[in-house]
C-alpha cells in the first residue's frame, strides 16, 4: 500500500466498493454541496450519489464543463504523470522565459500570488522522484474507474484506446527521457522505448525526422467536454441536482456545523443548508478555501488548444489516430472521431488572464502543418484554459480545517486523468466520516511534504 492508499500490486484504489459499504444512516441523510461541474466536481457528484448522498451541485455555466474542461488536449496520460518540479524544468523554464513562442511564457509583473505559489513550486523540488511516482499509481487507479463509469452510464466521447507515443527528435532529450522512463515505469506503467523506423510503423501519418521515442499502448484519449456532459447525464437520473448559471456570493457555518450557502442566479438570491462542501471549483477553488478559513495555493496555469476541422477526406486520411505528445514542443494531440484533431499546448503563467493570443496559437498551427502537411488548416477553432495548478503538482484532496468541508482540486494538466480515483477517494473519505481535522490531503494519504 503507498501513500495515496492504493495498492500497487492491483492498481486499484484500497477502499471498499460502494456497494460492499456499510452505510450509516447519517450519511445517507446528508446533504452535500459540490461548488464547480467541471470533470472533478462531476465526478465526484457521481461517486458520492452512488454512495447513497443528496447531491447538489452549484455551476457559475449555463451547462457542465465550460471552463478547463471544454477544450483541453484530450489525453488520459499515465505517460504523463511525470510532475514539473525538476531543476532542469526550473532552468529550461527560465530561457524560455524571454521567447514569446517557447511553450512557457511568464508575465513578469509583481503578484504575491504568483511569486508565493513559484516559491512553494521550487520547495517541491526533492520531492520530484516520489511524487512522480505516486502520481502514476494514482493515473492508473483511475483509469479503470473512469472506463468502468463510461462503460456503466453509456457514455460515448470518441475515445481511443490506440497509446500515446512521446517523440524525440534529439538524442540528449531522449536520454533525459529514458531517466524520467524509469521513474514511469517503476510506478506501474508499461511503457517501452521505440526507435525512428518503429515511430513510423505506429503513427505512419506522422512526418519528420525522429531519434526515437517512447510509447505506452494502455494509455488513450477522448473528447472531455462530452465525457462530463455525459457523466452529468448520468448523475442527473441518479437524483443530483444540478444548480446552473448559479453564483456562489456567501458560505456560512452555524452553531450546528451545517453550511448556509447565499448564491445569486440571475436577479434570484436564494440560501440552502448543507451537512457538508466539496470544493472541486478549479483555478476558484483559492477563493473558495479562503472563504471556508483553508489556504489552497492554486494558480491558473493557462494552456491552448486549437481543434482542426477535417472538412475533407485528403485530411481525414492524413490526420493521426495515435496520440502524440511532442517533447521539445510540449505539444500533445488527439484524435476526436473521423472529423476532428486536437492540437494542445504551452504553458501561460498570466493570473486569470483568458485571453486566445494569436501568437500562442500559430505555434500550433505551424506545428501541425509541419509534421502533417496533408491535412488542412483552413479550419481551425482556438481555445485558452485556466489549469488549476498546485505548487506540488498533486492534487489537493482531502478535509479542510472545518468538519464538513472537503477538496477535491488542483489536479492541473491531469485533471482527466486523475478524476475518477480522486472522486473514488474523496467519497470514501466523507462515507467513512473522517473527524477532526485530517492530513493535507486526507482522502489519498498525502504527506505532509505536499503544498498548501
Amino acid at each position: 500500500m503507498d501513500r495515496w492508499g492504493i495498492d500497487a500490486g492491483t492498481d486499484t484504489l484500497s477502499c471498499q466498493r460502494p456497494g460492499d459499504a456499510q452505510l450509516n444512516l447519517d450519511h445517507v441523510m446528508s446533504r452535500i454541496a459540490i461548488i464547480g461541474a467541471g470533470v472533478t466536481g462531476v465526478t465526484t457528484a457521481y461517486a458520492l450519489a452512488r454512495r447513497g448522498f443528496e447531491v447538489t451541485v452549484f455551476e457559475r455555466h449555463r451547462y457542465a464543463a465550460m471552463e478547463t474542461s471544454f477544450a483541453n488536449g484530450g489525453q488520459l496520460s499515465v505517460s504523463n504523470a511525470e510532475v514539473w518540479n525538476r531543476t532542469a524544468t526550473v532552468l529550461k523554464g527560465l530561457r524560455w522565459m524571454l521567447t514569446r513562442d517557447a511553450p512557457l511564457l511568464m508575465n513578469p509583473s509583481p503578484s504575491w500570488h504568483k511569486y508565493s505559489w513559484m516559491g512553494e513550486f521550487l520547495r517541491q523540488v526533492p520531492n520530484y522522484r516520489a511524487n512522480t511516482i505516486d502520481t502514476v499509481r494514482l493515473a492508473l487507479a483511475a483509469r479503470e474507474h473512469l472506463f468502468s463509469i463510461a462503460e456503466r452510464e453509456g457514455i460515448d466521447f470518441d475515445l481511443e484506446r490506440r497509446g500515446i507515443l512521446h517523440i524525440y527528435k534529439h538524442r540528449k532529450d531522449y536520454d533525459a527521457a529514458a531517466k524520467v522512463n524509469e521513474l514511469l515505469r517503476e510506478g506501474g506503467l508499461d511503457r517501452h522505448a521505440v526507435g525512428a523506423s518503429e515511430i513510423g510503423r505506429i503513427e505512419p501519418a506522422l512526418q519528420g525526422d525522429f531519434h526515437g521515442g517512447f510509447f505506452t499502448p494502455s494509455d488513450s484519449t477522448g473528447d472531455i467536454h462530452k465525457f462530463t456532459r455525459g457523466l452529468a447525464e448520468a448523475c442527473a437520473r441518479h437524483g443530483v441536482e444540478f444548480r446552473y448559471d448559479t453564483e456562489i456570493v456567501s458560505i456560512g457555518q452555524g452553531s450546528d456545523a451545517r453550511f448556509t450557502i447565499g448564491a445569486k442566479s440571475g436577479d434570484q438570491d436564494c440560501a440552502d443548508v448543507f451537512d457538508r462542501i466539496v470544493v472541486c471549483a478549479g483555478v476558484k477553488s483559492r477563493e473558495f478555501a479562503g472563504m471556508l478559513g483553508d489556504h489552497v495555493n492554486i494558480y491558473p496555469v493557462k494552456g491552448y488548444s486549437i481543434t482542426v476541422c477535417l472538412d475533407d477526406e485528403r485530411s481525414q486520411s492524413a490526420a493521426p489516430w495515435v496520440s502524440l505528445l511532442d517533447d521539445n514542443a510540449k505539444i500533445v494531440t488527439s484524435r476526436l472521431g473521423v472529423d476532428r484533431f486536437r492540437v494542445a499546448g504551452t504553458a501561460e503563467i498570466n493570473g486569470f488572464n483568458r485571453d486566445i493570443r494569436a501568437d500562442r496559437v500559430a505555434p500550433l498551427v505551424e506545428w501541425t502543418r509541419r509534421l502533417f502537411p496533408q491535412v488542412s488548416t483552413a479550419r481551425v477553432i482556438p481555445w485558452a484554459g485556466l489549469r488549476p495548478m498546485m505548487p506540488s503538482m498533486l492534487p489537493r484532496v482531502g478535509q479542510g480545517k472545518r468538519a464538513g468541508v472537503f477538496y477535491n482540486t488542483g489536479h492541473g494538466h491531469l485533471g482527466w486523468t486523475l478524476s475518477a480515483a480522486t472522486a473514488e477517494s474523496i467519497a470514501e473519505t466523507i462515507l467513512h466520516g473522517a473527524t477532526g481535522r485530517a492530513t493535507r490531503n486526507a482522502g489519498v494519504a498525502m504527506p505532509a511534504s505536499q503544498g498548501s
